[in-house]
This record gives C-alpha cells, structure tokens and sequence, in this order.
C-alpha cells in the first residue's frame, strides 16, 4: 500500500520543518510550500491531506482553499487551518470555506497529529490501496431519500441526478441523518457518530456545518429540524 502524502502549506520554514518532522515520524510523507502561490503550482493530486497556514504573503491560506474546492481534481481532498488567528469568526470562516478541522497557533504536536488521523479516517484516506484491492471491497448500497442519493463507495451526493459538493463533514452529518430519520438527536449524540472522539467540537462548529448543509441540499434542507433545547432530527415525513 501507498502512504498518505501531507502537503504543509506555511511561510514560516522552521514551523513546517517541524511539522514535517512529526509527521513523516508517523509514517506520512510529508512536503513543504513556503507559500500558497508555490503550493498552486505544484500537483495538487497526489496529495491525501493539506496543512495551512492563514496569514501569508500574497494568497492567504483562505484564497488557498477556495481555489482548492473550486478544482474538480481536489475539491473533496481534506483541508486543517493552522492558523495563529484564534477568533471565533475566524474558525467559522474557514470552516464555511470547507475546511475540516482548523488548529490554532501556538499548537501542541501531539494534538495536531490527533486531528490529522482523525481527518484522515474521516476521509477514508487512512491508506491507499491499490486499485485491485479496492475492487474487492465489498460495495454498500445507496440511501435514498426521495430525489436524494447518497453514493456510499463513492463518497458522494446528488439531488435528481445532478450533483452536490459536499466536505466530509457535510457528507458524514447528511449520511447520519438520512440513516438515522424520525428522530432528534442531541449534539452530543451526533459529534459521538460524525466526529471522531479526540477531536474537539463546539456547538457552534455543528449549527455552522449543519446550516451549510441546508443550504447545499436545497428543499430537502427542510427535512434537518432543530428543536430547541435538545437537538437535530431528520424528518422523513411531510
């Protein structure tokens, strides 16, 4: 099998020297861009995971992820902000932008190299097998709900037919829904089903990603209740 390939994306050399160390300890291989411009002209494909900064030079970390969603080739490769802006508009930001995860500066390694597995499995990018491995997989059905179709093995989601970009996060939260419908589950519940258990989750991170969701589903948004004081619920029912 392949290793996972990590692209740290940071004008400071010594910090990504230092996250290159840690990670390639893991057992990543890991490559360094000291901007977002030299990042852009590198082949994004081959890469399972970005780390980036925010405040660089000329294209910020946020220019960076924009441009990466809007790339067919990488729209659905994992994104983690690491970033010294620590405000909570800040965190909302990049999580609307699609990242997955967002770290804060100064960072402790041992969390960061928590959320990268965490993203990771997320991802369903904890390896890479090869093609005649993946062929053998066992293939899961569709969920269907009405014109909405979420396609298992491939990760993805369409609504009549035409498709719906979504981040992992927005892909794992609708899957739990659709799957877990008539019911209304507490934040907590659904962070224990969607996030992994050593990320940390705010309350704001799930009204934000649930809300980005309703949006991107369009009149099936409808379908994802709120009540008040207790949590989510998918509502299969007219």
């Amino acid at each position: 099998m392949n290793s996972i390939k990590i692209l740290v994306i940071d004008d400071e050399e010594a910090l990504c020297e230092i996250l290159k160390f840690n990670l390639e300890k893991e057992g990543y291989e890991v490559d360094c861009a000291y901007s977002a411009e030299e990042a852009l002209e590198m082949n994004l494909t081959k890469y399972d995971l970005f780390i980036v900064d925010i405040m660089m030079d000329k294209l910020s970390g946020f220019d960076f992820a924009k441009r990466v969603r809007a790339n067919s080739e990488v729209e659905t490769t994992p994104i983690i902000f690491c970033s010294a802006l620590n405000g909570e508009d800040d965190t909302v930001m990049g999580l609307n932008i699609g990242a997955d995860d967002y770290v804060t500066k100064p960072f402790v390694i041992s969390e960061v190299l928590a959320r990268v597995r965490a993203v990771l499995r997320r991802s369903h990018r904890t390896t890479r097998p090869a093609a005649t491995q993946e062929a053998e997989t066992n293939l899961e059905p569709d969920v269907v709900f009405k014109g909405l179709r979420i396609n298992r093995n491939t990760k993805t989601c369409t609504i009549d037919g035409a498709p719906v970009n979504l981040t992992k996060t927005e892909f794992g939260l609708l899957l739990f829904f659709l799957t877990h419908g008539n019911r209304v589950y507490s934040r907590e519940e659904i962070i224990r089903q969607v996030w992994s258990g050593d990320v940390v989750v705010t309350n704001r991170t799930i009204d934000t990603n649930i809300t980005r969701l309703r949006k991107k589903i369009g009149d099936y948004g409808n379908n994802i209740v709120t009540r008040l004081g207790f949590g989510y619920g998918f509502k299969e029912t007219d």
